[in-house]
C-alpha cells in the first residue's frame, strides 16, 4: 500500500494517508515523501530463518528510482498452533525523486522473487503544463 507515511510498532502497522493510487506534481522533477507499507506472509516451513527482501520503485521504463534491501525473520511464537504461518509487517518512508509523469511501479521481492506489484500514477497538477509528444 502506498501512503504518506507508515509505522510498525508491535507489528501493528499504522498508516497515515494511505491508499492512494495517483501523484499530482507541479514540476519535473520533483521531490516526494512516499512510503510503502507491506506485509509479507511466511509459511511455518519457512519461519526461524532469515529471508532477503527488496522493495523497489521503478519509473514506466522499469529504471530504478529506489531500492531498499532487507532481511526479515519470524518465528513461532508460544501458542500458535502447528502449520500455522506468521505475518511480518513493514513500513518504508522514502524521499523519492520524480522525474517523469505516468505509470510507476513498486515491487516486492523475497529470495530474488516477485512477490507483489503495484501500480500508481505521477499527474501534472496546474502548475505543470505536460508535454505533449511531437508529431
Amino acid at each position: 500500500m502506498l501512503a504518506d507515511r507508515v509505522e510498525v510498532i508491535n507489528n501493528k502497522l499504522y498508516v497515515m494517508g494511505g491508499g492512494w493510487e495517483t501523484l499530482t506534481v507541479n514540476a519535473v522533477p520533483a521531490q516526494h515523501a512516499v512510503a510503502v507499507a507491506v506485509a509479507f506472509s511466511v509459511p511455518w516451513s519457512e519461519t526461524n530463518q532469515q529471508h532477503d527482501i527488496q522493495i523497489e520503485i521503478l519509473d514506466q521504463e522499469s529504471k530504478s528510482l529506489v531500492k531498499v534491501d532487507g532481511q526479515i525473520e519470524v518465528g513461532h511464537p508460544s501458542g500458535v498452533p502447528f502449520g500455522q504461518g506468521q505475518h511480518i509487517q513493514m513500513g518504508v518512508n522514502l524521499g523519492l525523486t520524480i522525474e517523469k509523469l505516468g505509470p510507476h511501479s513498486i515491487a516486492t521481492r523475497i529470495e530474488g522473487q516477485e512477490s507483489k506489484r503495484i501500480t500508481f500514477n505521477v499527474v501534472a497538477g496546474p502548475g505543470l503544463t505536460p508535454r505533449l509528444p511531437s508529431t
